[in-house]
């Protein structure tokens, strides 16, 4: 199916795949895959080479552009882009706990096993062989990195050049030895930002205390608690984030009739931090993008005992996480809870097939030009560059002008460097 639409200089459009659950079973069920083609309305009909982007996450939608504008402007100069809406996220057959409520437990974490990365590439490469292209590009953002070395291990044939800003992942390491590094590039960010607003940790220390104290219900009737409040932190990691965040907790506490009590406006704003909500596959999957033939077992749960600055007790120094899943989040979203046991089971589960082909890899011909962030709190550094030391004609822009979203905040810029360095390791001898 595909339709198509024009807005100002630009065309759009619409493709949906049907693709296997399963690829171990691909004459089984179903599931469809939604990508959006962007090209320039001058050059539609030209022979173009395409460009896939990989959405970080996991579990979010591909971009919906309404400009050329941002690391697209840069993109539609040589490429015919193709915006891929993830198994599972935006117009692709949707994961929620509406969709999955007719399955029990185990069939849902069957059902969400096949969501993972390895599913991803392989859809992909199927659109890929459905749209007659050759080769492509791919760009990978975050988590969409982490997907760009999947596709470079499984199928190096179809890709014409890797670029991957702030999603260069560990080949091998587990994820306890992710959060170890994590944990302590949060408390740099927590520490960093109480600099800035020394004010701040004062407010902070105010509403967890409250929240302790009083039953306070967000504007869907969830309680809210302390833990959530931490997760906002999952910002400290963006570029532009620390001011806006501190303005929202400087009006948290509104006086209502001579008491003083969190505001409706702060409550609402709270709520829609929490995307987990509408996009669970963040929640449930998030931990399984580092195993391979491994359980996670809920370890962000696990490796944060070892950083108890994080759990916050009256008169304690208040410190936000990060971008971690706990399994107390089935306790207490709402949109969470019927997924529990799923949950439950996936982070118990130990046969996780292999992301990466290390030996693949190994052997790579495919350039790869990454951005890799000196101060990403969300992607270690130096696991960064571990795995980039192994893979052949990949190359590392190491940079501090940016955080981890930098590709949002300057990916005009960005994309444009990443593409002259993956022509220069192209072009050598």
């Amino acid at each position: 199916m595909q339709t198509s639409f024009i807005d100002g200089d630009l065309v759009y459009r619409q493709h949906i795949f049907d693709v296997p659950l399963d690829y171990t079973k691909p004459n089984a069920q179903t599931i469809s895959v939604f990508a959006r083609e962007v090209v320039d309305l001058a050059r539609q009909h030209d022979e173009l080479p395409w460009l896939v982007y990989f959405q970080g996450g996991p579990g979010f939608p591909s971009p919906r552009p309404d400009s050329r504008s941002g690391w697209l402007k840069r993109a539609l100069q040589q490429y015919r882009v193709l915006l891929l809406d993830q198994r599972g996220t935006g117009n692709s057959t949707v994961i929620s706990h509406q969709t999955l409520a007719h399955m029990s437990p185990a069939e849902q974490a069957t059902y969400l096993g096949h969501f993972r990365a390895d599913s991803i590439v392989r859809d992909a490469e199927i659109i890929r062989e459905k749209l007659g292209v050759k080769q492509w590009a791919t760009l990978g953002q975050s988590f969409g990195g982490f997907c760009s070395l999947t596709y470079l291990s499984f199928f190096p044939q179809s890709v014409s050049r890797a670029y991957i800003t702030g999603g260069v992942p560990s080949l091998t390491r587990h994820a306890d030895e992710v959060y170890q590094a994590t944990y302590q590039r949060v408390q740099d960010k927590n520490e960093a930002f109480f600099a800035q607003f020394p004010a701040a940790q004062a407010q902070c220390q105010k509403i967890a205390d409250y929240l302790q104290d009083n039953d306070v219900r967000l504007p869907n009737g969830q309680r809210f608690t302390v833990e959530q409040f931490q997760m906002i932190g999952i910002n400290l990691g963006r570029s532009g984030a620390n001011l806006p965040m501190y303005y929202l907790l400087e009006d948290a506490f509104v006086d209502a009739n001579g008491q003083e009590t969190l505001s409706y406006a702060f409550l609402n704003a709270m709520l829609a931090e929490q995307s987990y909500q509408t996009n669970p596959i963040y929640a449930i999957l998030h931990e399984s993008i580092y195993c391979q033939q491994s359980a996670s077992n809920w370890s962000a749960h696990r490796v944060r005992n070892s950083f108890p600055s994080f759990n916050y007790q009256k008169g304690d120094t208040f410190y936000f996480t990060g971008e971690m899943v706990f399994p107390w989040m089935f306790d207490q979203f709402d949109c969470l809870k019927p997924l529990q046991k799923a949950a439950n089971l996936l982070a118990e589960r130990t046969d996780w097939a292999d992301l990466y082909d290390v030996d693949a890899l190994a052997k790579n011909t495919v350039p790869v030009a990454c951005a890799v962030y000196a101060e990403d709190m969300y992607v270690e550094m130096q696991y960064s560059l571990e795995t980039l030391k192994a893979i052949p004609n990949s190359k590392a822009w190491i940079t501090n002008e940016y955080e981890h979203n930098g590709l949002r905040a300057d990916g005009e810029r960005i994309l444009d460097k990443l593409i002259q360095m993956a022509d220069g390791v192209a072009n050598l001898p």
